[in-house]
């Protein structure tokens, strides 16, 4: 197996990619969304807004808007592969990011695909359910997941449902609980996790970041807490100020 950078150094590359003369690239390896919030359609709008050259190969055409996922059509695992193929073989990427993998056919084809193109930086993005809370994969690829992508992840970036899957057990609903399911995951081999924690009841959330003095006052609670875990920092709180909005499609929370 080819060694895997630290996360410090998987970023310092893209740093120094970023700061070349040409733009650095990123594939996304993910599902469409035909209402452009979410997917590669989100990638891709991410990756400009960032300076990045971003690439595509879908796994999966949804029928989706603002209210949920509608229809899941599956693209053959052999033409995934021949995308894949066709970007790695000819531009490269600095990093790979994985979304929408709805089979274990399609997580076995990815995963055998950045291996032999020897793709060291690897952002998974389990995407088991979506903000509207559709599921996306069932049983078997979460599975898949867990053997395949995740001890090969340079970071996996899961909301709380997908980490309660991912680990077998319910999802966290507080910030003590989001810290023990970080680190647990951690244990499955990714080098570092980001967990989402857009899904925090409302009183974890008013906690967070003084939300609730400020809600005493009148004003909305604005607590936000991801927590960030990896071998050398243990486990991290960030926090922010919560968006004031109801409109979290893609928010990937």
């Amino acid at each position: 197996k080819m060694p895997r950078p630290s996360f410090r150094a998987a970023l310092s590359l893209l740093v120094s990619g970023v700061a070349g003369s040409a733009a650095p690239v990123m594939l996304t390896v993910a599902g469409s969304d035909s209402g452009g919030g979410a997917g590669i359609q989100a990638d891709l709008k991410a990756c400009e807004a960032l300076g990045v050259f971003g690439t595509t190969a879908l796994v999966a055409l949804t029928a989706q808007n603002t209210l949920g996922v509608h229809a899941v059509h599956p693209v053959p695992a052999a033409f995934v592969r021949a995308q894949i193929d066709a970007v790695l073989g000819d531009m490269g990427a600095h990093a790979v990011k994985t979304g929408m993998l709805p089979s274990e056919e399609a997580i076995a084809t990815v995963a055998e695909a950045l291996d032999e193109h020897a793709v060291a930086i690897r952002v998974i993005d389990p995407v088991i359910v979506a903000a509207s809370g559709d599921v996306l994969a069932g049983p078997a690829a979460v599975a898949a997941l867990k053997r395949l992508l995740l001890p090969t992840a340079t970071v996996l970036t899961p909301n709380m449902p997908e980490a309660g899957a991912l680990l077998g057990v319910a999802a966290p609903t507080s910030v003590e609980e989001m810290r023990a399911a970080a680190a647990a995951l951690l244990d499955l081999g990714p080098q570092a996790v980001l967990l989402k924690g857009g899904r925090l009841p409302a009183p974890e959330a008013e906690a967070a970041e003084g939300g609730a003095a400020e809600a005493a006052e009148g004003r909305a609670a604005v607590g936000m807490v991801d927590v960030y875990a990896d071998a050398e920092h243990g486990v991290v709180e960030l926090r922010y100020r919560r968006g004031g909005t109801q409109k979290t499609n893609s928010a990937g929370c």
